[in-house]
């Protein structure tokens, strides 16, 4: 009988132990997150009606849009923020923002440089609009 239970002992030992080993608990990647501002110099007031529109891109392939946002806004510097699923990060791709301010649907703001993020260590951006000419 002594034998028996000695047996029993073991196998739930080496079934708890087999159970355990089974419950390794995955960590889910963490998001990548940009955000920033976006605004511009010149020290005038925006006319009713604006929207602006701030998207991360590929600048290495034109039209490809990573993630937009689009709203109205009364002033600027506007604040952003994108997340992202962390796989959908490709070290190959030169990520960066680009914003516009429309009104009455024309450009009168946008961005001309480039204000590069993720693959270049930066996670936050000010992204600076120039005058529509």
């Amino acid at each position: 009988m002594i034998l028996f239970n000695k047996g029993i002992q073991f196998a739930l030992v080496v079934l708890i132990a087999m159970m355990l080993n089974g419950c390794v608990t995955v960590e889910p990647e963490k998001p990548v997150i940009v955000n920033g501002y976006a605004g511009y110099a010149e020290k005038i007031a925006l006319p009713q009606g604006c929207k602006i529109n701030i998207a991360l891109i590929d600048f290495n392939t034109p039209g490809a849009i990573i993630s937009q946002k689009n709203f109205d806004i009364a002033r600027a510097p506007v604040p952003f923020k994108f997340t992202l699923p962390a796989n959908l990060i490709n070290s190959g791709v030169d990520y960066g923002v680009v914003a516009m301010i429309t009104y009455q649907g024309n450009a009168i703001f946008q961005t001309y440089d480039k204000f590069r993020v993720i693959n270049n260590g930066q996670f936050t951006t000010q992204v600076l609009m120039k005058r529509v000419k």
